[in-house]
């Protein structure tokens, strides 16, 4: 991967990426990796990287750029008081350690196990979003907590690193089911992202540090130059994406993320069968 290669074909897309990651995550509380490892997936054998090795390295740049897009989009629905950080204080630990496992588990699965784990992930969590919103009462009174909340917390951070997400689709579930307003549940989610994205970041540039043929500019399985032309644009738009999520329609952003995910999860599918 030249650097000639960069600047005259991937960085215009990595931008293009990072832009909508970034509004994205701002809009559902995402961290963005819904977007950023199919269009690195897609990226990389074209520049001429492997296909086993594009799926690891495209969730281990991903939770990269996760980090400054939770970080923005938190600050942005902190201010419009939408962020409960005592949620993001208890569940943090569990999730950490979930993370770790996460991370742990991509190291034993090959690229096509990874893109066939991330395509079936954002299927489910494509019908979540394509479903009508639940009406009425909340099915639980509050939060979950002991070890319900310890298993839960745990396994978000693990799924999350497998595929390279923020956790916020599941995080924001979770909140709404247990009472939480809608606005609450999103903010919370984005700072949810950093927590997942950091401990997990580390551990995927420690699992490829010897991997050999890796492109240029990476730091294991973390390829800097691409997270730093994502982050470069999802940080100017997790802002814009936050504001449309306070004055859009939730439902009928619902079903039109809802229609991408499928469209991202059988693409992801068809690559690990090929």
């Amino acid at each position: 991967m030249s650097d000639l290669s960069y600047l005259t074909f991937a960085v215009p897309l990595l931008l293009a990426a990072g832009a909508a990651a970034g509004f994205a995550g701002g809009l559902f509380g995402i961290g963005g990796g819904f977007v950023v490892v199919p269009a690195l997936v897609i990226l990389f054998p074209i520049l001429g990287l492997g296909t086993d090795e594009s799926a690891h390295i495209a969730v281990g740049t991903s939770l990269a750029t996760i980090i400054f897009t939770s970080i923005r989009a938190t600050q942005s629905h902190a201010r419009r008081d939408s962020v409960d950080f005592e949620v993001l204080r208890s569940w943090a630990l569990w999730v950490v350690l979930g993370t770790a496992l996460g991370t742990i588990i991509a190291n034993w699965v090959s690229g096509a196990q990874l893109a066939l784990i991330f395509g079936v992930g954002v299927i489910g969590f494509a019908v979540y979003f394509l479903l009508p919103a639940r009406l009425g009462e909340p099915v639980f009174a509050g939060m979950p907590t002991g070890f319900p909340r310890a298993g839960m917390a745990g396994g978000l951070g693990a799924f999350s690193a497998l595929l390279g997400i923020g956790g916020g689709t599941i995080t924001t579930l979770t909140m709404t089911v247990c009472g939480a307003p809608i606005h609450r549940a999103i903010g919370t989610a984005s700072g949810m992202g950093a927590i997942i994205a950091i401990p997990a970041t580390f551990g995927f540039m420690l699992i490829g540090f010897d991997e050999p043929g890796l492109p240029w500019g990476s730091v294991g399985y973390v390829n800097v130059p691409a997270a730093a032309a994502i982050i470069l644009t999802s940080v100017v738009f997790a802002p814009l994406g936050v504001a449309a999520a306070h004055k859009l329609p939730p439902e009928i952003l619902r079903r039109v993320f809802g229609g991408y995910l499928i469209t991202v999860g059988a693409t992801m599918i068809a690559k690990s069968w090929s």
